[in-house]
């Protein structure tokens, strides 16, 4: 395929309504740069007793090169709506590598630990753009009949980056410093740009529409300030998590009050009707329960395994990989089936695997068996494989095509939200359940397993949650009337 230019105004349509079998060579490139800018996220966690040294911070201090990652992605998920619907296809991947490149570039050469923030921050911001690219792109290029096999591979490289982000940051701080992991980062995210930019079509055509800046600081000052303060509870201290997140809940509550009123009367950033169309709304519940219960329990596991039965990072890493790669090998099959027998004969199921794993889960004890964990978290994140591509897929298919970037970007954030609130409760759960075992005479150790078999315990009525939506689901999603994947 040659590559386009953006000033030629050549724009590739709609794909006919026909299975071709075949996953289109824009959606492979998008996958394989995805899962690069993906891999990163997770490979700093690694570092910070490194950077603790290097840069002379505590450890308090040194949380933060995930925390601004994270608040990053927060603020700039919630434009990627606008913003993909603004430029074209090309546009927004040079945008996103590029920005992605150059904090990466920033980050491995950055003098003080300040500098290495605001690379993270620019990092976050190219990844912000790139999930919702892959996605909107895949529901309009991809036949319907495809799309469950299509969506497959694409959880297997999400599944898959951040399972092995952990490992591979733990091989690379083995040999040399932290600035290895960016330097082996960049030439790799710059061949994928290049080679991106080369081959990737436009989808589509841009539909100019003037931004609102005051949607623009409400959405990234709102979720940003709400975000932070759901990750700041059980951190110590009330006021600082309280003050922020009801702020960032207020800040929300007028954002989207104001797209509700644009919505009318101009052209709002976030389009809000998505969850008018019911299947999607049931999709955004169900996810974000599921990403509940998801990020609470990768949280709590590897402070079990590290704090309390003395593993290193490198070796929780491998303990919990095994997880991440059967969810991404799962996925092309969840796909294929989901293809032919539609949601149900895989949500239902796949979200009674999620509270069976979660409820055996609850009741581990500080000498519970490591091949015993191993076990009980690859099944979790096999149902966790069965939920996600069925229900990202109907999701998504339920809307009209002009709603896609709304809607993968509306799922983008509420996965951030969800993600930052299950984290938030089930240790505020640990803690609290901890102190009144410690106030009771109980050992350090043993008041903690017991809060984290509460917290566990209270991720298991998340998953109750996935499973009674995946009940509401319809087994298939008619395409929308008004063109390929309405």
């Amino acid at each position: 395929m040659s590559a386009l230019s953006d000033t030629d105004e050549q724009y590739v349509a709609a794909p006919v309504a026909e299975s071709t079998g075949r996953t289109p060579l824009v959606v492979k490139l998008l996958v394989a740069s995805t899962f690069v800018v993906i891999l990163n996220e997770t490979t700093m966690v690694n570092a910070m007793p490194r950077l603790m040294s290097d840069f002379r911070i505590d450890e308090r201090t040194s949380q933060w090169i995930t925390t601004v990652f994270m608040l990053t992605m927060a603020s700039v998920i919630p434009l990627t709506g606008w913003f993909l619907q603004r430029v074209s296809t090309r546009t927004a991947y040079a945008v996103a590598m590029t920005t992605f490149c150059a904090g990466t570039l920033i980050g491995a050469l950055a003098p003080s630990f300040e500098v290495l923030l605001v690379a993270r921050g620019v990092q976050a911001c190219g990844t912000a753009v790139m999930m919702p690219l892959l996605m909107t792109t895949l529901m309009t290029v991809v036949p319907m009949a495809d799309r469950g096999r299509v969506m497959g591979n694409v959880t297997m490289a999400i599944s898959v980056a951040p399972a092995l982000g952990p490992t591979v940051s733990g091989l690379l701080l083995e040999v040399g410093s932290w600035r290895l992991i960016f330097a082996v980062v960049l030439p790799l995210a710059a061949l994928m740009g290049i080679a991106g930019f080369r081959k990737i079509p436009n989808i589509g055509e841009p539909q100019a529409s003037a931004v609102s800046w005051l949607s623009v600081l409400l959405a990234s000052g709102g979720f940003a300030s709400l975000v932070f303060g759901l990750s700041k509870f059980g951190a110590g201290g009330w006021v600082t998590p309280v003050a922020f997140a009801t702020t960032g809940a207020l800040l929300v509550a007028s954002f989207v009050a104001y797209q509700l009123r644009l919505q009318r009367v101009g052209t709002p950033l976030l389009d809000l009707r998505t969850l008018r169309i019911r299947t999607f709304a049931v999709a955004i519940v169900l996810m974000s329960a599921a990403f509940m219960a998801f990020f609470g329990a990768m949280v709590l596991l590897p402070l079990y395994l590290q704090n309390y039965r003395h593993l290193s990072t490198l070796w929780t890493g491998l303990l919990v990989m095994p997880g991440g790669l059967a969810m991404g090998l799962l996925g092309p099959q969840v796909g294929k089936v989901y293809d032919k027998h539609g949601s149900r004969l895989l949500v239902i199921p796949g979200a009674a695997i999620l509270v069976l794993g979660l409820g055996l889960l609850s009741q581990i004890q500080l000498d519970t068996p490591y091949w015993e964990i191993l076990v009980l978290h690859v099944s979790l994140m096999s149902g966790l494989a069965m939920v996600f591509t069925p229900v990202f897929t109907m999701g998504l298919g339920s809307l009209p095509q002009h709603l896609y970037s709304h809607g993968s970007s509306l799922l983008g954030t509420s996965q951030q939200v969800a993600g930052a609130a299950g984290m938030a409760l089930l240790v505020a759960i640990l803690k609290g359940r901890s102190t009144s075992l410690a106030n009771g005479g109980a050992s350090p150790a043993h008041a903690f397993v017991g809060g984290l078999q509460w917290a566990l315990m209270a991720g298991t009525v998340f998953g109750l949650v996935v499973l009674g939506m995946a009940v509401l689901l319809p087994t298939r999603v008619d395409a929308p009337e008004g063109g390929s994947g309405h």
